[in-house]
């Protein structure tokens, strides 16, 4: 059996719901939906960008801390509350992973876990096994 490994965020959902941040199995991680929570537990506040930035933020400490890198990402999903964010939240998500071209989803949804939210983001990533 493979051994697994999760890390955890300031997420309050996290332990309420009963999820990690992050799991690894293998040579795989990965990351649950990664809104923009700061360490405090309060949401980012700003748009969908200053959003992206954050939940980016918190997906590549917790690929980090299972032992991999953000340059590992091969899938991303963006979940976004207004299709108007979708070129803030592009640029962002450009500017990580300009060189690495992970295959990426970007979907609409009617709503997020908490109204102020704009933008909830999912990462994949491949590392090298652990010995």
């Amino acid at each position: 059996m493979m051994a697994r490994r999760h890390t955890a965020s300031a997420s309050p959902y996290e332990a309420a719901i009963g999820f990690a941040r992050a799991v690894r199995v293998g040579d795989r991680i990965l990351v649950s939906g990664t809104a923009p929570v700061e360490p405090d537990g309060s949401s980012t506040p700003g748009d969908a960008a200053a959003q992206a930035e954050r939940s980016f933020a918190i997906i590549a400490q917790a690929i980090e801390q299972l032992g991999g890198r953000i340059d590992d990402v091969v899938r991303t999903r963006m979940y976004l509350t207004d299709p108007a964010d979708a070129d803030a939240v592009g640029r962002v998500h450009g500017k990580i992973f300009g060189n690495v071209r992970p295959a990426a989803t970007m979907l609409v949804v009617a709503a997020l876990l908490r109204p102020e939210w704009r933008v909830e983001i999912e990462a994949e990533a491949i590392v090298e096994s652990e010995a």
